[in-house]
């Protein structure tokens, strides 16, 4: 039976009368309201809030063919994956589920019927054996009157086999799992003779007792303190993997001999071009079958390689592949064929590998290559280590950050030459690292706003009062002081009423005045101290508090609002245009102009450019409201916020929606509407890091001014080419032509004048003739076309011309039957230019070398001859 019949089976079992389940499809694997969870690695995964009791949904019932994922936190099957016949990065679960509704009876009697029914999958009821939780002897009950099998059969386990739960926390209960023998005829199917415990355990173990389903019964959800209470109502998780029970169906002994992955190491048996091997010799095209999956679907959900949370561990999965690929000797993109294939086997089944074909492959195969660019050198560094038993972690955190290699990869081809890891010591190294970067990207914003450490106390004045943070209403406050604190001329005061922004998330702090009784401070920044924010200035006079008048620089507030707005369209944009894999990097709001990273696999082409900043300037003009509201976190994340896996969030979170556009957590200030932003216009598009794209961009009066500048400019153009701006294009073609046509017209009198140079200084050495020649000529094509006219025309000569134009430099031209001679054009020219304190070289028969000192040309060209002579050992 065909694994997509085996899944078309399952959901049409559990969705038709009488059990009507609705079939619900399968989540992301990036889960929507769970950002503590690296990837969805159950079927259960989408439901858990409904096990909970904290979501009700309009059903009672639910099948699902899910997506899920194990290559990374405490679900990680990456290292087994290629040498067992079960493990992989990417399975499918098939499952069915009851909120509330049916229990224990119903779920063993539904599996039953769909495992063992010849209108289903039709499995002998002799091969089968089940387990329980030792303690759960309505189960064992259940298992002997609704689906008649044999006590002897039946076998409790403990906690470790037989009770599941998702995490340290949350739904979990006793589970009853169902193994089919898979022995063969010899065995299977003798159903009188009895196993004893020992002995089903063994085989279990051993692959020949497969486990295909396991019926979780919902009972209890799992405390921090380790306590269980009760779920609101009993519920059932079942998980049935597909590629095991494909295994069954199929008569074959690994999940790699099914048709989920032949047809996959068939096309890497093509590519590579070396036969697959089923055993052990096989398992470089077992990762690579296993790693298409991952890679693909992980990049249709949207996540995207990098150094961090999800997309390390796709980069780590797509380098383990390359390895592997590497060892089977391919030095060429063999996981983006794979990938290919991957789409057209199971793009029916889940039509979002067919949508994000053209980027899956476009991001697998640049990532392919950039690694190809480290790989040998990092092998290369292994192998020169190979000697000491443990790897330092220095060395480690090199291959890491040097070479590419994760540490993951490192000790796997640590532990095939039996060495290990100092994965502390590589741990260090990381976190020294992450230190350095994330002081240097505080600087490049400008400075990060937290509690500095300046001199002087603070003098309370109003000690019992506490700071509110009144900016996003106003920008004016009067008010009183809290505290102040001043050193030589510098001043910290700490308003009780704060309209001023302290810079957070990429935003800028404000800038303004605080005026009191006599006295003002114009205010430079905003820092964090204990118990809120202090305003800072320049004030040479010595302090006494009183009343005072804060006011932020509105004009500038309200241009760093427009440009933090523009910030949240421009994500949207992306994630529209470019794939929901964008995901932001880092920002800088000031007001000036706007900087967003993002992560993408390449450069952005002008006109894609183009309808990114058209979308973005289109909910502009739609003069679209911008809401913001404090929310529960959770309730934020299930109604669509945007959330990263790396931030901490609290349990309220405030969430700035531009409706229908964007919903993010942001804790900046913004525009009121969309239509105060006026105008959107890029001025950069860059790469920022590997995976990394950085774009920047002005709007309002800034946008304005850009666009006045370059009208200028234009005009500026225009006029020193004696056109009308709406005529340049015109006459800079005209130009370009005639320019082409003198450039052909230099060319011709070159070749046709200039290989018989009148001037110029000709000596002889022995029968070699020694040209030496100034030239006034700096472009280096023209200065090839003489040298290639002086070497046709003639026979055992060298040519050393000498130019001093913008670039001073000395260029050398040897004639063919010179070369046959052992003559180099390069080292010629590289001692020639050592004299000047310059440097060069080139083919054997034309080569250039810079001129260190122009001062210094005529005393290489004095010595030429001489250099020459010793060169020709003449």
């Amino acid at each position: 039976m065909e694994s997509a019949a085996i899944r078309r089976k399952f959901l049409d079992y559990f969705s038709a009368a009488p059990r009507s389940h609705r079939e619900v499809p399968s989540s992301s694997l990036v889960p929507a309201d769970d950002p503590t969870l690296l990837f969805t690695n159950a079927g259960m995964v989408q439901f858990k809030r409904v096990f909970q009791g904290l979501e009700r949904r309009d059903y009672s019932r639910a099948v699902t063919c899910q997506k899920c994922v194990r290559a990374g936190g405490k679900h990680n099957d990456l290292e087994q994956v290629g040498h067992t016949a079960r493990h992989h990065t990417f399975f499918e679960m098939l499952g069915n589920f009851s909120f509330g509704d049916y229990f224990k009876r119903e779920a063993i009697g539904y599996a039953w019927e769909w495992v063992t029914s010849d209108a289903w999958l039709g499995i002998s009821p002799d091969r089968i054996y089940v387990t329980i939780h030792h303690t759960d002897d309505e189960a064992r009950g259940l298992w002997r009157e609704v689906a008649g099998v044999q006590d002897e059969r039946i076998f409790g386990l403990g906690d470790e086999d037989n009770f599941w739960q998702m995490g340290e926390t949350g739904p979990a209960g006793p589970c009853s799992e169902i193994l089919v023998d898979v022995r063969g005829k010899r065995h299977a199917g003798r159903g009188k003779r009895k196993l004893g415990r020992d002995e089903f355990v063994r085989l279990s173990e051993a692959g020949e007792l497969l486990e295909i389903w396991n019926l979780v019964f919902m009972q209890y959800d799992l405390r921090a303190d380790g306590s269980r209470s009760p779920l609101p109502a009993p519920s059932v998780d079942t998980g049935a993997g597909l590629e095991r029970v494909a295994a069954v169906m199929q008569g074959v002994a690994s999940n790699f001999d099914t048709d989920l992955f032949t047809p996959v190491i068939r096309r890497a048996v093509e590519v590579v071009g070396k036969p697959y091997d089923r055993g052990p010799g096989g398992a470089s095209y077992r990762v690579l079958a296993d790693h298409a999956r991952a890679v693909a679907f992980l990049l249709a959900d949207g996540v995207f390689p990098s150094n961090e949370g999800r997309g390390y561990v796709l980069r780590r999965i797509l380098r383990r592949a390359v390895r592997h690929a590497w060892l089977l000797g391919r030095r060429a993109p063999t996981l983006v064929h794979l990938a290919h294939e991957v789409c057209e086997l199971m793009g029916v089944a889940y039509p979002e590998l067919l949508a994000k074909r053209q980027h899956i492959e476009t991001v697998t195969r640049a990532e392919e290559e950039r690694f190809f660019e480290t790989i040998e050198g990092g092998l290369k560094r292994l192998d020169e280590l190979k000697r000491v038993k443990v790897i330092p972690g220095a060395d480690a955190f090199k291959l890491y950050d040097t070479y590419g290699f994760p540490i993951d990869l490192t000790q796997l081809i640590a532990a095939e030459r039996r060495q290990t890891v100092d994965v502390a010591g590589f741990e260090r190294e990381l976190g020294k690292q992450r230190t350095r970067s994330q002081e240097a990207l505080e600087r490049s914003k400008g400075g990060p706003a937290v509690q500095r450490q300046r001199a002087g106390e603070w003098r309370v004045v109003k000690p019992k009062a506490r700071q509110q943070w009144v900016g996003y209403d106003t920008t004016r406050a009067d008010t009183d002081l809290l505290a102040f604190r001043q050193a030589g001329d510098t001043l910290e005061l700490v308003l009780e009423e704060n309209p001023f922004y302290a810079e957070s998330g990429g935003q800028v702090s404000d800038t303004g005045r605080v005026q009191g009784e006599g006295w003002e401070l114009q205010v430079a920044d905003v820092e964090k101290v204990e118990g809120g924010s202090a305003v800072v200035g320049s004030f040479g006079a010595a302090f006494e508090p009183t009343p005072v008048t804060a006011q932020v620089d509105e004009p500038r507030r309200r241009n760093i609002e427009r440009n933090h707005t523009g910030t949240h369209l421009v994500h949207a944009a992306l994630r529209k245009i470019l794939g929901a894999h964008v995901r932001q990097q880092g920002s800088v709001v000031a007001p000036d102009r706007l900087r967003f990273d993002f992560a993408h696999h390449g450069p952005i082409d002008d006109e894609t450019l183009g309808r990114i900043e058209a979308e973005v300037n289109a909910h502009v003009w739609e003069n679209l409201p911008v809401e913001t509201r404090q929310m529960k976190y959770q309730d934020a994340i299930t109604a669509g916020a945007i959330a990263f896996f790396t931030e901490k969030y609290g349990d309220i979170v405030r969430v700035v929606d531009v409706p229908g556009v964007s919903l993010e957590l942001c804790g900046g200030t913004h525009v009121p509407t969309t239509g105060q932003i006026g105008l959107f216009r890029f001025t950069h598009e860059t790469g920022a890091a590997a995976g990394v794209r950085r774009i920047e961009a002005v709007t309002g009066p800034g946008a304005y001014e850009l666009i006045r500048k370059l009208e200028a400019q234009l005009e500026a153009a225009a006029g020193a080419l004696k056109s009308q701006p709406e005529h340049l294009v015109r006459r800079i073609e005209t130009l370009l032509e005639e320019n082409r046509k003198l450039e052909r017209r230099v060319e011709e009198l070159l070749k046709a004048g200039s290989g018989r140079r009148e001037t110029g200084d000709v000596e002889r050495i022995g029968d070699v003739e020694l040209h030496l020649d100034e030239s006034a000529i700096d472009d280096r094509n023209q200065i090839a076309i003489l040298m290639d006219a002086f070497r046709a025309q003639h026979k055992r000569a060298i040519s050393v011309l000498f130019t001093n134009g913008e670039r001073p430099g000395i260029h050398v031209a040897v004639t063919d039957d010179l070369l046959s001679e052992g003559v180099k054009a390069g080292e010629i020219a590289g001692a020639i230019a050592a004299v000047s304190g310059g440097k060069g070289g080139g083919r054997p028969h034309f080569a250039s070398a810079g001129a260190g000192d122009p001062a210094k040309l005529s005393l290489a060209r004095s010595e030429a001859p001489a250099i020459v002579r010793r060169l020709l050992g003449r």
